[in-house]
C-alpha cells in the first residue's frame, strides 16, 4: 500500500492551458473588444490508411518560415516579426539543408526553443524511421501553410494549393506540425480538408484546445510550450517518441477526435504555463505598451497581406 505521504495530487497549473480563454483575455485586456470566433465543427471527416506506411508515402506540413536574413531577428529571443511571415503556400526540397525559423508566429517565447529545427520540424525523425523500414519515404518535398485568421481563406485558396502539391508528390499521408494558436486552427482546418480529399492525416499540436474545438480525426499533444509541438530540446530520444507515436496514431485511430497525449514532460515545475498571454502579472505600463506593440503588428501584416495578395 502506497504511503499517505506519497498520495499527493499535481498542482493545479499542471493541465493544458486554455489557449481560446487565454487569448481572448489577453486582447480584451489589450482594449481589443471583438473577440476571435475559433472554428468549430459538430462532424469530423475520417480517411483510414490505405495501406500500410512501410508501403507510403509521408508529406510534413509547417507552419514555420524559411529563414530570409533580409527580414530581421527570427531566432531565440527574436520578437514577433511580422516582416518573416509568408503569405502563400509552398513547397521546398527536403534534400536541401533547411532553416526553417518560427520568430513570426505568436510562440511562447518565454518558454520555447527557438534555435533547434527539431524542436518543430521532424524531419530528421521522419529520415530515422525510414531507414528503420517503418515508414517507404518521406515525399520529396516537405510543404508550408501560411498562418491565416480568415478561416475561409485557408479552406478555399490554401488548402487546395496544399492538397495539389501533396497528390503531385504522391503523398499518402500527412503529419500537420503548427506552432502559434492560429496555426493550430490552420492546420487542423487543414486537416479536415485533406481527409476529405482521402489523405490520411495526424496533427502534432501543443495547443489541446484549439485543436480538438475545431475537430480534427488524430491528434498527438504534447504539453509543451507552442512552437515546440514536435519534441524537447536536445533530447533525440524525445523526437523519435513523438514521431512514432503520430505514426501508431496513424495506423490505428478507431474513430475521428482520437487524441493521445504524449508521456513526456517539459518540465518537473508547470509554473511556465502561466507565462503565456497572461496580462494579470504587468503594470498598466506593461499592457500599454503591448497595445502599442500589437496595434503595430496588426497594420503591418495588413500591409503585407494586401501586397502579397495583389503579387
Amino acid at each position: 500500500m502506497a504511503k499517505t505521504s506519497e498520495l499527493t495530487f499535481a498542482p493545479e497549473q499542471d493541465q493544458p492551458v486554455r489557449y481560446i480563454e487565454r487569448t481572448r483575455s489577453y486582447y480584451l485586456g489589450l482594449g481589443y473588444d471583438n473577440p476571435y470566433v475559433w472554428a468549430h465543427y459538430v462532424n469530423v471527416p475520417f480517411s483510414r490508411l490505405q495501406k500500410p506506411l512501410n508501403q507510403s508515402v509521408l508529406g510534413l506540413i509547417t507552419t514555420a518560415v524559411q529563414f530570409d536574413p533580409s527580414k530581421g531577428p527570427q531566432g531565440q529571443g527574436a520578437a514577433y516579426n511580422a516582416e518573416a511571415k509568408f503569405y502563400q503556400p509552398y513547397k521546398s526540397p527536403i534534400n536541401q539543408k533547411q532553416d526553417l525559423r518560427i520568430a513570426h508566429v505568436g510562440i511562447d517565447r518565454k518558454n520555447a526553443n527557438m534555435e533547434e529545427i527539431e524542436c518543430w520540424f521532424p524531419l530528421a525523425a521522419a529520415r530515422r524511421v525510414v531507414e528503420m523500414g517503418r515508414l517507404r519515404m518521406v515525399s520529396p518535398n516537405f510543404y508550408g501553410l501560411p498562418t491565416n485568421r480568415s478561416q475561409r481563406h485557408t479552406l478555399e485558396i490554401d488548402a487546395p494549393i496544399i492538397l495539389e502539391m501533396l497528390r503531385s508528390d504522391n503523398v499518402d499521408v500527412a503529419v500537420l506540425i503548427p506552432n502559434c494558436p492560429i496555426c493550430h486552427q490552420s492546420q487542423s482546418l487543414l486537416a479536415r480538408y485533406l481527409e476529405e480529399a482521402g489523405i490520411t492525416t495526424v496533427v502534432m499540436g501543443a495547443a489541446k484546445d484549439i485543436v480538438e474545438y475545431c475537430g480534427v480525426p488524430r491528434l498527438l499533444f504534447s504539453d509543451f510550450p507552442l512552437g515546440n509541438a514536435a519534441a524537447r530540446p536536445n533530447d533525440q530520444a524525445s523526437q523519435d517518441l513523438n514521431f512514432e507515436l503520430a505514426l501508431r496514431l496513424l495506423e490505428s485511430a478507431p474513430a475521428p477526435r482520437t487524441t493521445v497525449q504524449s508521456p513526456l514532460r517539459w518540465s518537473t515545475d508547470p509554473m511556465w504555463k502561466r507565462d503565456y498571454s497572461n496580462l494579470e502579472s504587468l503594470s498598466e505600463q506593461e499592457i500599454a505598451r503591448l497595445r502599442d506593440e500589437a496595434e503595430k503588428v496588426r497594420l503591418t501584416a495588413r500591409e503585407l497581406r494586401v501586397k502579397s495578395v495583389g503579387t
